[in-house]
């Protein structure tokens, strides 16, 4: 499978700035609050840094979750409050929004019962609700709803969406429909998609779409559009696939088969990082690769839900780290790309927005930037263990 070069492609060499964990853990995931990029850290620090925009000088450290932090996002408004927020969830059980002035947790909400590790979570758009997912344990895998206002025990547990591991929860917030907002996207290494009404306490009646992939599901996220929503799937064997507003697939292919070969210049990716949502256009998805030795590029397609339209490369950041890249976050609005590995490096770089032939609308504005999908990836549900215990740089761990 061929991939097309950008006529506005470019390869970026040369971060604008860059900085470390100072215990150099892992860059499991990043997001944006405010004035700060904020990353989460490999056990055994498992902490939650933010780093001053301008100088990438971390300024607040929080202390994250005991066991390991699965999941990291930017929400809007967890239980009234009007004010953006970081939300985690971690392997002690715990679902966290955090006060980053105060550095301490200003809601915490807890599985009920017998700990269970949480690997996704999200709040709704109007912030009153709050789902996560956990792991397996024994035969059930749970999808738990909370009102953060009343956050000790759970408003309602869903045990039979999923058989395995829930990995992603994503709630749709661009509907105007007030019950389109309260529906929940979920995805589970057990190869199934599913969308539910997180207001139905009966789970049989909450459950609205489901589509069966057949492969263990690593991540997962909507793609807004103006006429109907779609949404976006990777697997644990760097499969991508895009679904329709119902579950029915649309496109599934290797993402690392797109290649370039050509004008002295070679791009192979090695491995699926995440996509970002973006506003920006109407049938655009930015699909971020990497390779081993610790380069990312953009990868964009004219349509994701045709299996036939060509994959474009747009561009390619080099040199800026040493191995694996976990994680990244597209700051649009201010034109920036930030980038996190297991070289414990965070690195801010120069991302203009792609010219005409990815689609992307150069002229938007929005905040779409806050909605990036900054879960942790696949790659982080196993890191527990401390970094030393790792493979050798620039090899991909076991997954």
């Amino acid at each position: 499978m061929s991939l097309l070069e950008s006529p506005s492609f470019e390869t970026i060499s040369s971060a604008i700035k860059s900085t470390a964990h100072p215990d150099g853990s892992y860059v499991l995931a990043l997001t944006s609050l405010g004035n700060y990029y904020v990353s989460s850290a490999s056990a055994p620090s498992n902490a939650i840094h933010l780093f001053d925009k301008s100088s990438l000088k971390c300024v607040q450290t929080l202390k994250g979750h005991q066991n390991a932090t699965t999941t990291l996002r930017t929400v809007r408004g967890i239980g009234g409050s009007d004010r953006h927020m970081l939300l985690s969830a971690g392997k002690d059980g715990c679902v966290i929004a955090w006060d980053e002035r105060s550095g301490a947790p200003t809601i915490q909400m807890t599985t009920s019962g017998r700990s269970r590790t949480v690997l996704s979570c999200d709040a709704s758009h109007d912030g009153l609700t709050v789902a996560a997912g956990t792991d397996l344990q024994k035969e059930d895998a749970f999808i738990l709803y909370w009102d953060p206002r009343k956050p000790t025990v759970p408003l309602r547990i869903h045990g039979s969406t999923h058989s395995d591991d829930i990995t992603a929860v994503h709630f749709l917030k661009n509907s105007p429909s007030p019950t389109s907002r309260q529906i929940l996207l979920s995805a589970s290494t057990d190869g199934l998609v599913s969308t539910s009404n997180s207001a139905e306490d009966d789970e049989d009646e909450a459950v609205l779409n489901v589509g069966s992939w057949g492969c263990s599901i690593s991540q997962a996220g909507w793609i807004r559009g103006s006429s109907a929503n779609r949404v976006w799937a990777a697997s644990d064997m760097e499969t991508f696939s895009c679904w329709s507003n119902e579950l029915d697939m649309l496109q599934n292919c290797d993402i690392r088969h797109p290649s370039v070969h050509s004008h002295g210049r070679t791009w192979v990716t090695d491995y699926m990082i995440t996509c970002h949502n973006t506003k920006r256009s109407d049938s655009n998805l930015a699909v971020f690769v990497g390779s081993n030795e610790g380069d990312v590029a953009l990868l964009s397609s004219s349509n994701v839900s045709d299996s036939s339209a060509p994959w474009t490369i747009n561009s390619v950041w080099a040199n800026g780290h040493t191995g694996v890249v976990r994680s990244v976050f597209w700051d649009e609005n201010h034109e920036i790309l930030v980038t996190g590995g297991e070289d414990s490096k965070i690195s801010t770089w120069r991302c203009p927005i792609p010219g005409q032939l990815s689609g992307f609308d150069k002229s938007a504005r929005d905040e779409s930037a806050m909605d990036m999908d900054s879960a942790i990836l696949k790659r982080e549900r196993d890191d527990e263990m401390d970094i030393s215990e790792s493979e050798p740089e620039g090899k991909k761990v076991k997954r």
